[in-house]
């Protein structure tokens, strides 16, 4: 994957860490600036940084993070967990995406690119979660990516500390969370989940069998409750009981690609994804393609066209999109957890599909975010209402969620696609548990109360760390006041 002539992103670091002065001086005086500028409410002061793994690469990483926390002035960093205020936990990959040759003549004109993530949680000393982020490169990056990376997770930290953002955790879960719950539904929210269950010591068996057989079980009383990514509606599904529909995190959609050798990342416009999905645009060099991507090098190959087979959420908010993108696939196609696919391969889950993009050279799918960053694909940036190129990321996608606040006349029931702004991410959803409105089981009732009101609150602040974005806190709030109205 990387050639010799390159220096390797451990390597990089190393070097940057040697960098002049000058820089770092330039580093802390804009740091010391902002901090002028906001009074920091929190009572971190200590911070043990913890290992991000090891190998080079996350070696290296670990140290930048924590010379830029040391320029900064605003924590003290140290070798001593039970001398720190809080904890900062770490995962990291980077991986090369293809080569450039800048002269076809010169070997040592050849430049590596790359791709990679940075996932962050700070906790407290009891190991409760204060923050979490999920850091990938930025959109104009010049830095090597493992310096990228550092940079924008130390001034995402910093700047979550200034804003008093990050707080003592708040709702301690009661015992009645022990009593075991079964729920079934959605793959889209599935890392989360498990993720939430797993930190917070809740026996809840998952079955992530999509958001449509979710429903069903639920329907059919097989599970306690269900989980979706799209509202319900009756237009969505039939249950015979009343539900109370709550919102739980915010995601986004992203197009994943395949294409071998490619020179940089691609550009989609909505009317672009419909077209392929569709069976109009059927290679990958076809002049709509080539016309919003001029520096790429676009293979004269037949785009092999990946889908979900399952009834799915995440089908439910891909084909809504195109949808809202082209009136002709909103009146020959339609949108729908289940439709009729012109073109293409299916696969089960969003784990399926990407693996099978994974495998599958000149293809194309459709996936919440972390599964593209888990398995290192590629996935585009997307042309929004405003006329920018957003790629999906934390700030993008919670640019788009902003837009819920003002739908507070349709209860839970919104949509975020094609949010209004310049940076909003155009397909982001929020995603819904769906749970029965009277509970007859008193210890149930109490058990799933009490896990609802951690993760709308200290759940909240693990979520980032994977890439979905915390719900806007009036949705959270109004959230909140639907599970104490639960019978």
């Amino acid at each position: 994957m990387q050639t010799p002539s390159r220096p390797s992103p451990a390597q990089t670091a190393i070097r940057f860490l040697k960098a002049p002065a000058i820089f770092l001086a330039v580093f802390l005086l804009l740091l010391q600036t902002a901090q002028t500028q906001t009074t920091a409410a929190s009572r971190i002061h200590s911070i043990h940084v913890a290992s991000f793994g090891e190998d080079a690469t996350a070696t290296a990483l670990r140290q930048r993070i924590i010379d830029l926390l040391s320029y900064s002035g605003s924590l003290k960093v140290v070798d001593n967990l039970s001398a720190a205020d809080a904890e900062l936990r770490g995962a990291s990959s980077i991986w090369a995406t293809g080569t450039v040759v800048m002269d076809p003549r010169s070997n040592a004109s050849r430049q590596t690119n790359y791709q990679g993530y940075l996932s962050l949680e700070l906790v407290d000393k009891s190991g409760q979660p204060l923050w979490s982020y999920l850091v990938t490169p930025g959109r104009f990056r010049t830095d090597s990516i493992t310096q990228d990376l550092a940079s924008h997770a130390v001034e995402r930290l910093l700047a979550a500390l200034r804003s008093s953002t990050i707080r003592e955790s708040n709702s301690p879960l009661a015992a009645q969370t022990h009593i075991p719950l079964h729920a079934a539904g959605s793959t889209l929210a599935q890392p989360l989940y498990l993720k939430w269950f797993q930190s917070a010591s809740l026996p809840v068996t998952y079955d992530a069998v999509g958001s449509e057989a979710g429903i069903e079980q639920l329907a059919a009383g097989k599970v306690d409750f269900a989980a979706s990514d799209m509202p319900l509606t009756p237009q969505t599904a039939s249950v015979p009981i009343a539900i109370t529909q709550i919102p739980t995190v915010i995601g986004g959609v992203v197009p994943i690609y395949n294409l071998p050798g490619l020179n940089t990342s691609l550009r989609f416009t909505p009317q672009i994804l419909a077209g392929i999905y569709s069976g109009a645009i059927r290679r990958w060099n076809s002049p709509a393609i080539r016309a919003v991507n001029r520096d790429a090098r676009l293979p004269n190959a037949e785009i092999a066209v990946i889908h979900r087979t399952d009834g799915s959420g995440t089908t439910f908010v891909w084909t809504s999109f195109l949808s809202e993108a082209s009136p002709e696939w909103k009146s020959r196609i339609g949108s729908g957890a289940h439709i009729e696919w012109p073109i293409g391969t299916g696969a089960t889950g969003n784990e399926g599909v990407a693996a099978l993009v994974a495998k599958t050279p000149n293809s194309i799918g459709y996936v919440e975010l972390i599964y593209a960053i888990h398995h290192e694909l590629n996935y585009a940036a997307v042309e929004n209402p405003a006329g920018q190129f957003i790629k999906a990321d934390l700030a993008s996608i919670t640019a788009a969620a902003q837009s819920a606040n003002q739908e507070s006349d349709k209860g839970f029931r919104f949509s975020i696609l094609n949010a209004p702004g310049k940076s909003a991410y155009p397909i982001s959803t929020f995603t819904w548990l769906l749970i029965p409105t009277h509970i007859p089981d008193p210890q149930k009732k109490a058990a799933i109360a009490a896990m609802l009101h951690w993760m709308l609150t200290n759940g909240q602040k693990e979520c980032a760390s994977l890439g979905y974005a915390p719900l806007p806190r009036e949705v959270a709030a109004r959230a909140l006041h639907a599970v104490d109205a639960l019978q």
